[in-house]
């Protein structure tokens, strides 16, 4: 087997190193609570700055996904059934960790029949029940493009509603063989045009082998589906076993990127090597807020999602 070149980390992708004491209470309360994170599920390289601070984004429906993309750490294979305790374990959890800004993402659930859907709300409401003045942020899988399921979840009143399309449409095959730009984009879409006032936000990794002007024309698309938030980070392989890195930019490239996405109009473009979808969210989300948008209330059931892929790229 032909061994693969493997680039060595520039020092700039460094996480900031915190003492294991300053995380622990986190991780003890999540144990207690038996709940999961994306950041340690995903190894992202930022859990012990947010968990020091305390902050997390929780992650329900369990730690296994029913699919297995190129680049996440995340397990995959069959899922246990939902857990209808959960929700109301994410919020008490949330409130002994003192959080004013809860992030709820999960594992794609392609076994259920809602997408997992229903979990989602049920913890938003949970959340809005003990938490009442805390805002919610939702990280969503792409529910197979269910128009329905995608409702219930902004029916449910976060405050932010994120889909990440992760990567150009050309490397979808390799980055994320399971799933469908077009269908990605689409679900942005039918979120905006029947929540105007629901804050949409959405992510891509830089890294993976993509060209400046396929990172250009996704921009373009993001925005054009209504996007309001915008994150832009390094891919970092979790282990060998994961795609490789392709190229590692230096951080003056994600100012540049930064720089060109607010130019176009994204009212906040949050880019640079260590940025993850959920990485300082209460303050992505304020710096956002800055132009307070209109009330929330999603008016019609959403539009029938397309499950035509997009082959722009």
């Amino acid at each position: 087997m032909q061994s693969r070149l493997v680039l060595r980390k520039p020092r700039h992708l460094q996480a900031i190193r915190v003492l294991p004491q300053a995380r622990r209470a986190v991780k003890i309360r999540l144990r207690q609570a038996r709940l999961h994170t994306v950041c340690e599920s995903a190894r992202c390289p930022n859990l012990g700055e947010c968990f020091s601070r305390p902050t997390a984004a929780f992650l329900i429906l369990g730690n296994r996904c029913t699919r297995a993309c190129g680049f996440c750490a995340v397990e995959h294979g069959s899922p246990g059934p939902a857990d209808p305790a959960e929700p109301e374990a994410v919020a008490e959890a949330a409130r002994a960790l003192g959080l004013r800004y809860v992030v709820i993402t999960s594992v794609t659930r392609d076994d259920l029949a809602d997408g997992g859907a229903g979990q989602f709300a049920a913890a938003i409401q949970a959340v809005r029940r003990l938490l009442p003045a805390a805002k919610v942020e939702v990280l969503t899988p792409d529910f197979r493009g269910e128009a329905r399921a995608i409702a219930v979840v902004a029916e449910a009143g976060p405050d932010v509603f994120n889909h990440n399309l992760e990567t150009v449409p050309v490397l979808y095959p390799r980055v994320r063989p399971q799933a469908d730009y077009g269908r990605s984009l689409q679900l942005l879409r039918t979120v905006k045009a029947n929540a105007p006032g629901l804050v949409t936000k959405s992510g891509l990794m830089l890294g993976l082998g993509e060209s400046p002007a396929e990172v250009e024309a996704v921009l373009e698309d993001v925005l054009g589906a209504g996007v309001e938030v915008l994150t832009l980070g390094q891919y970092l392989a979790p282990s060998r076993r994961h795609l490789p890195v392709a190229r590692y930019l230096e951080p003056e490239e994600f100012e540049e990127w930064a720089e060109r996405g607010r130019a176009k109009g994204f009212r906040r473009v949050f880019a640079g090597p260590l940025v993850r979808s959920s990485y300082h969210a209460e303050e992505v989300w304020e710096t956002a807020m800055k132009e307070a948008p209109v009330e929330n209330r999603w008016h019609t059931k959403g539009a029938p999602v397309s499950n035509r892929r997009h082959t722009r790229g």
